[in-house]
């Protein structure tokens, strides 16, 4: 889902989605047809390392990436929070649309891969886990603390860091405005070089794709195909459920009558579909409010608003994937790693809305996958078939946004 940052001083990356994809299905088509030839080993020989050394390359981006937009979300945020009763209650309302976003992605995920299970596929990364006790409450709530930040940067743990910036990143809203300006100004720079380097990492993609493809259809063959498809529709059916949730929620707190909302938004919808992008879909969102009688006031307010900060969609859609990646590489998830998962795809949606799919993809789910004790590698291969779920996104949060829009509006009728 395309996207500029509300500012507009993001560097324009171009993402090599088409390359992308087509380096994978090269990828799994080749070690399709040469399993079991003598060919297959020597490129393998090859393939393993070019995908650990792409993989790497993406890993280290993660941090200082989520870093800087995780502060520039939060901050934005709480500014916007400051612009009236309007922004309040908008703002309440997208709170409490992500937050619902993230459990019900922690809790339908693994109900529907109980209910539909996956093509049983032999990951080449895959490796037993030691036995270790279940962590519980008291580990949970231990681990969102870091004793040492720039340890817990350096083992990888995710959540305390993920915690610490939330924290840093709220606590400098109270701060004169000369120090805010130059830390925003710092997070801003960080940002925008993290994302030069990890556009850089994705021109590359295709290559690093196609030796994971390669590796996962030498050891798994045609399954690893079907397991691909299966993910591509289990993510997209959690994206449906805040799709389909719009429409209650324009009845019933935005007083819209079902038929003319569904005709109302209809044109908006397919501006989504084509173009994967919600700024895209802005003049048409603003066209759907006006049929449906939404104050211009409201509406210009509101659309804007949810455009830079809010993806209802992407929650939901975030921890689909990371405990789809745990499946694939054999990772048994615990309810508090779970809840850990929850907890971080709620608070770095916030800042992440401003990137083109690809990039939002890493920088959405690489923290979620890392705070739940996931291995990263499968994010590297499901990255590739981003563009596809990636339309349900776009469509879902357009269509929740006109949604909210609608919600509001009624708010200021009950209040006159």
């Amino acid at each position: 889902m395309t996207q500029t940052s509300s500012a507009g001083r993001m560097p324009e990356i171009r993402v090599p989605g088409m390359l992308t994809l087509g380096g994978l299905i090269a990828g799994l088509v080749a070690g399709v047809l040469l399993k079991g030839s003598p060919v297959l080993p020597p490129l393998l020989d090859i393939a393993g390392p070019l995908g650990t050394f792409w993989l790497k390359a993406l890993k280290m981006t993660i941090l200082p990436l989520v870093a800087g937009l995780m502060f520039t979300g939060i901050v934005e945020t709480a500014a916007a929070a400051n612009a009236g009763a309007m922004a309040k209650r908008t703002l309440g309302l997208i709170v409490g649309v992500l937050a619902a976003s993230a459990i019900l992605g922690g809790v339908l995920m693994p109900a529907f891969l109980a209910l539909f299970p996956p093509p049983a596929i032999a990951m080449p990364h895959a490796a037993a886990a030691p036995d270790a006790p279940l962590p519980g409450f008291g580990d949970f709530l231990g681990s969102l603390v870091p004793s040492n930040v720039f340890t817990a940067a350096a083992d990888d743990a995710m959540l305390p860091v993920i915690v610490f910036i939330a924290l840093f990143a709220t606590a400098t809203t109270r701060l004169a405005e000369e120090p805010r300006r130059h830390l925003a100004l710092l997070f801003e720079g960080l940002t925008g070089a993290m994302i030069v380097v990890i556009g850089w990492v994705l021109k590359v993609a295709p290559l690093g794709v196609f030796a994971l493809g390669l590796s996962l259809a030498a050891s798994s063959g045609l399954a690893a195909i079907g397991a691909l498809v299966h993910y591509i529709l289990l993510v997209a059916s959690l994206g449906a459920v805040f799709l389909l949730g719009a429409y209650p929620l324009a009845v019933l707190a935005g007083r819209k009558r079902l038929g003319a909302f569904t005709r109302a938004v209809l044109p908006a919808q397919v501006v989504a579909i084509s173009t994967q992008s919600s700024l895209a879909s802005l003049p048409a969102m603003l066209a759907s409010c006006r049929r449906l009688e939404v104050r211009n006031t409201t509406s210009e307010f509101v659309l804007p608003l949810a455009v830079t900060l809010f993806r209802s969609t992407g929650p939901a859609m975030n921890m689909g994937v990371a405990i789809y990646a745990a499946h694939l590489a054999g990772h048994t998830l615990t309810p508090m790693a779970i809840a850990a998962g929850v907890l971080v795809a709620f608070v770095t949606t916030f800042g992440t809305v401003s990137l083109p799919g690809t990039l939002s993809f890493i920088a959405s789910t690489g923290p979620i996958a890392a705070a739940m004790g996931v291995p990263l590698w499968p994010l590297g291969i499901l990255v590739a078939v981003e563009m596809l779920p990636d339309i349900m996104r776009t469509v879902g949060n357009v269509t929740m946004d006109v949604a909210v829009s609608s919600a509001v509006d009624a708010g200021v009728d009950n209040e006159e």
